[in-house]
């Protein structure tokens, strides 16, 4: 599990590896750190369902790309249903559910949103496009 969750170079430099105490509520951990190691810890109770809220909120971007294949890899054997605000780690959800203002905008793919939703092509645009 920690080879599948991308946590082995983090484990690797822990003192007494995944005996190493990790202060209270994970406090010697970055934000990013602990939120890697519940993610873990959730896929070895080996999930029917997985329901992540903002999970990637406090990964820089080659741990973000790491979870999203790791989320890939339980969404075989699992239902997963994200919360995001950054649509890159949405954009290969089978279904994504735009929501504004409490309601539900638009459901689609991020293809059909970005072609049929205005909010979410602007989205689209300041979050994954490079400015040019």
């Amino acid at each position: 599990m920690v080879a599948r969750s991308r946590l082995t170079e983090l484990v690797a430099r822990m003192p007494d590896v995944l005996d190493s105490s990790v202060g209270y509520r994970g406090t010697t951990l970055s934000g990013g750190e602990q939120q890697r190691i519940a993610i873990a810890r959730t896929l070895l109770r080996k999930p029917r369902l997985l329901l992540l809220d903002e999970a990637t909120s406090q990964l820089d971007a080659a741990n973000e790309a790491a979870l999203k294949e790791v989320v890939q890899d339980a969404a075989r054997d699992a239902g997963v249903m994200v919360v995001a605000h950054r649509l890159s780690t949405v954009t290969n959800a089978d279904r994504i559910v735009v929501m504004d203002t409490g309601r539900v905008r638009a459901v689609g793919t991020h293809e059909e949103l970005v072609a049929g939703d205005e909010l979410y092509r602007d989205l689209a645009v300041s979050q994954l496009l490079s400015p040019s």
